[in-house]
């Protein structure tokens, strides 16, 4: 399967319903019935898509909605306390997004448009009434919760024991699997996020991603070209995540 950008995978329009979601398979639960599918389609509200560095909420602002990506990427950034901008995630489509405001009804982090792309917003507070109807729901909401948890754990100690190279490609490797869970192609993407989002994201510069990507691309594990990354040996790439 050709590759295709993150922007284009599915429709922007204000206009799309959850049956007709390719990504469906992917942010609702396998069970939903179709008229469990109409009730949540009538919660849910769909605005104009972000455009690249709009923010879909920034940080400080008040809980109210978590939100699916229908297209596009996002990323979540928080300010440290010395005022710098650290990247705590990268949000491709079929993900949710926005949970972290869920604790403390206000967002610990903001959302950043790396794309043109397309959101649905579901209300908390009519989602937790659906999900009493719809206990299916709600069981899969749990299991996106759990998911964000265990990826910040992953991501936690990635950074803290893993060399340069043992991170990026584990960042290639997650991108290719969550790349074929929706459909397309493991071997053949488009990086949505620049290098330096890349390096603040895994704890390195700029010039050590830029140097670990063309080593890949010489030892014939990827091939480069800009954004666009080709998995030639998928073996060795997982090899190289999980050196000692």
């Amino acid at each position: 399967m050709s590759a295709q950008p993150f922007s284009t995978h599915c429709s922007h329009s204000q206009h799309a319903h959850c049956s007709d979601c390719r990504l469906a398979g992917i942010c609702l639960p396998i069970s939903l019935e179709i008229s469990d599918i109409d009730r949540l389609n009538e919660i849910i509200s769909r605005g104009r898509p972000l455009q690249k560095r709009d923010y879909l909420y920034r940080s400080g602002d008040p809980f109210h909605s978590v939100f699916a990506l229908r297209s596009g990427a996002i990323k979540t950034v928080k300010v440290t306390e010395d005022g710098l901008e650290q990247v705590t995630g990268f949000h491709l489509p079929g993900e949710i997004i926005g949970i972290d405001g869920l604790a403390t009804n206000t967002h610990n982090n903001s959302a950043v448009a790396l794309d043109t792309s397309a959101i649905c917003e579901i209300p908390f507070h009519r989602l937790e009434e659906l999900s009493v109807r719809v206990p299916s729901l709600q069981r899969r909401f749990f299991q996106i919760m759990s998911k964000e948890i265990a990826e910040d754990q992953a991501l936690i100690t990635l950074i803290s024991k893993n060399s340069a190279e043992e991170r990026i490609a584990a960042l290639l490797l997650s991108l290719s699997a969550r790349n074929h869970n929706r459909g397309l192609s493991a071997d053949n993407f488009t990086l949505p996020m620049s290098r330096a989002d890349i390096g603040n994201y895994l704890g390195l510069t700029i010039e050590t991603v830029s140097r670990i990507f063309t080593r890949l691309h010489k030892n014939g594990i990827i091939l480069l070209d800009k954004k666009q990354v080709t998995i030639l040996d998928a073996a060795r790439l997982k090899t190289t995540s999980q050196a000692p």
